[in-house]
């Protein structure tokens, strides 16, 4: 995933990946998305060993953003009304540890923000 200048990278995994591609598409400042597998143990995986749950993988979202358009924090509030982080075995129709909740960061900054909002939502007891 090419990063032009002056955007920024982010990555998501919650549930199905075209569910979430769909869900940040739709957002004003995203520039592109990319669906694929990350983590794991087996190096280019098909689907259908993602599939059996063995492998490690995430079905995940990378994404290009502008950050003069939309910060970072902007997508953070996003991932977490598209679904629910606790459920861990999966979402929706969707089921296996390839579909639990992963937010990937690309420096410091992008940690300590989801940090700090996965924090709040535990404090309002949203989750």
């Amino acid at each position: 995933m090419d990063q032009p200048g002056g955007f920024a990278k982010a990555a998501f995994a919650a549930g199905c990946f075209w569910d979430v591609e769909a869900a940040f598409r739709q957002v004003n400042g995203v520039i592109e998305t990319i669906a694929g597998y990350t983590g794991g143990t087996v190096p280019d995986p098909t689907y259908e060993q993602v599939e059996s749950g063995t492998t490690g993988h995430v079905e995940a979202v990378g994404i290009v953003f502008d950050p003069a358009v939309i910060p970072y924090e902007r997508l953070l509030d996003r991932f977490w009304e598209i679904h629910d982080p606790t459920k861990d075995g999966g979402q929706g129709d969707y089921t296996g540890p390839q579909y639990r909740s992963v937010i990937f960061f690309f420096e410091e900054e992008q940690r300590s923000a989801a940090e700090k909002s996965r924090d709040q939502r535990i404090r309002a007891k949203r989750y």
